[in-house]
C-alpha cells in the first residue's frame, strides 16, 4: 500500500510506474516524469535528492531526467530501469519516505501537466500480426476461401513506417489528401480521403542498440525492449487501396500515427503474460518461442465521439489476440542483420479478435463501408468524419493488481 491516495481503478498503480515526458506552465522545460495515481513524480527534482545514487552503475547521470525524451535514460540499460523503479516503489510505500516530506515539490497533478512525445523515434515499423484482422481484410478484398496470403503463417509481415509523423495523444489529425480510385472509374482523382480509419494497436519501444549485422532471437526480447505504448495507426483506406500494389502502404499511412504519452515498462507487464496461439505450421527455427507465455493479457477498447458529443465504445479487444508475438516480431526484424536503436517504435498491427465486437478498425466494423455502425448520438458511421474523436484505452488486471496505459486520442480535422 502506498501512502498516497490512489483509486483502485487507476491505471497508474504502485505496480505500474510508467515513464513519460511532461512540462508545466510554471516550469515549461519538458522533463521526465513517472505517473502514480492522478499525479506525476517529477523525476528531475527527485533525482537531486540522491535517492537513486546507492548501487547505481558508474555511468549513472542525474541529468538524464532533465532531457526532453527518455532515450538517454533508456540507454543506461535494464539494471538501471529496474533499480529506479524498485526505489520508487520502496519510497512510495514507506510512510517515512523523504519524498513525503517534500510532496509539494515532487508531485505534480496530471491535470496541470502537458504531455510530450516520450521518446525520440529514429525508426518506426508496423507489423500485421493479428490473424483475425488479416483474415477479415483478405475476405473483403480477395478470395474468402483463401483470405491469408501464402507467406502469412510463416513470418510476421511488416513494413517500415514514417517516424516523423508519429505524434503524442491529443494531437489533432488532419484529413489527408492523395490519389484514390472512385468506384467504377478507371482513372484516379486527387482529393481528400473519404474513407479515413483508425487501427487499434500497441507498440513496443526498443531499449538497447544492436550493431549492423547482428541478429536477435526471441530469447533476447526482455534485454532489448524498454516498454510499451498504445498506438493508433490512422489509415486512409481509399488512398491505401489504390497505392499499395505492389510495394505496400505509403501516403495512406504516413500522414499521422498517434501514441499514448506513458511508456509502461515490460517489468510492470510481466505478471500478465499468457500463452500464445498454436502456430500451424510450426515456425522456422529462428522464430521459435522460448517462453511458454509469449503474449500479454491487455484489455483494449476503442471509443468514438462525434463533434456533437456522446462517446461510445465500439470495440473491445485484447492484445492476446496477436498470432505473432512481440518477441517473434523483434527476431524477424533483425534476422537479416538489420540494426535497431534505442527509441525505435515497433507496432503490432491492427489487433482484432474472433468476434465482431472485438474488431480493431472501422474497415472491419462496417465491413468495408457496407454496414454502418450507430453511435450514441444516433448518427451512423462507415468511416471517420471531421470532428470525430477516437480514443483507445488499455489495461491489464489480475489478482487485484492493475497496470494501465491511460489513453491515446486524436480528433479528425479538415
Amino acid at each position: 500500500m502506498s501512502w498516497l491516495s490512489i483509486s483502485p481503478d487507476s491505471d497508474f498503480s504502485i505496480h505500474n510506474l510508467p515513464f513519460g515526458i511532461f512540462s508545466t506552465a510554471s516550469q515549461p522545460e519538458p522533463r521526465v516524469g513517472v505517473a502514480i495515481g492522478d499525479q506525476i513524480i517529477d523525476m528531475a527534482f527527485t533525482a537531486d535528492m540522491n535517492i537513486f545514487d546507492p548501487f547505481i552503475p558508474y555511468h549513472w547521470r542525474r541529468d538524464v531526467f532533465w532531457q526532453n525524451n527518455l532515450n538517454e535514460f533508456i540507454r543506461m540499460g535494464r539494471p538501471v530501469w529496474q533499480h529506479v523503479r524498485s526505489v520508487l516503489q520502496a519510497e512510495l510505500t514507506n510512510p517515512d519516505s523523504v519524498l513525503r516530506q517534500v510532496i509539494e515539490y515532487v508531485l505534480i497533478p496530471q491535470a496541470d501537466a502537458t504531455m510530450h512525445l516520450p521518446v525520440q523515434i529514429g525508426d518506426y515499423t508496423d507489423f500485421y500480426s493479428s490473424i483475425d484482422h488479416a483474415s477479415n481484410v483478405g475476405k473483403m478484398f480477395r478470395d474468402p476461401a483463401n483470405a491469408l496470403l501464402p507467406n502469412w503463417r510463416h513470418l510476421p509481415v511488416g513494413y517500415h513506417g514514417r517516424a516523423s509523423s508519429v505524434v503524442v495523444s491529443g494531437t489533432s489529425i488532419k484529413r489527408p489528401k492523395g490519389q484514390r480510385l472512385p468506384k467504377g472509374d478507371i482513372q484516379p482523382v486527387f482529393e481528400t480521403s473519404q474513407r479515413l480509419d483508425f487501427e487499434l494497436e500497441t507498440a513496443f519501444i526498443v531499449g538497447k542498440d544492436t550493431s549492423l549485422g547482428t541478429s536477435l532471437t526471441t530469447a533476447d526480447f526482455d534485454e532489448h525492449v524498454f516498454g510499451m505504448v498504445l498506438l493508433n495507426d490512422w489509415s486512409a483506406r481509399d488512398i491505401q487501396q489504390w497505392e499499395y500494389v505492389p510495394l505496400g502502404p505509403f501516403l495512406g499511412k504516413s500522414f499521422g500515427t498517434s501514441i499514448s504519452p506513458w511508456v509502461v515498462t515490460m517489468e510492470a507487464l510481466a505478471p500478465f503474460r499468457v500463452p500464445g496461439y498454436v502456430q500451424e505450421p510450426a515456425p522456422l527455427t529462428y522464430l521459435e518461442e522460448v517462453s511458454p507465455l509469449p503474449n500479454l493479457d491487455v484489455h483494449l477498447t476503442v471509443s468514438l465521439t462525434p463533434e456533437t458529443g456522446g462517446e461510445l465504445v465500439i470495440s473491445r479487444s485484447n492484445q492476446r489476440y496477436l498470432y505473432w508475438s512481440q518477441a517473434q516480431q523483434l527476431a524477424h526484424h533483425t534476422v537479416n542483420g538489420c540494426n535497431i536503436r534505442v527509441g525505435d517504435l515497433m507496432a503490432s498491427g491492427t489487433i482484432s479478435g474472433p468476434n465482431r465486437s472485438s474488431w480493431g478498425s472501422l474497415l472491419e466494423l462496417s465491413w468495408g463501408g457496407a454496414e454502418p455502425i450507430t453511435l450514441a448520438s444516433g448518427e451512423t458511421r462507415t468511416f471517420l468524419e471531421d470532428g470525430d474523436t477516437v480514443t483507445f484505452r488499455g489495461y491489464a488486471e489480475k489478482d487485484g493488481i492493475r497496470v494501465g496505459f491511460g489513453s491515446v486520442s486524436g480528433q479528425i480535422v479538415s
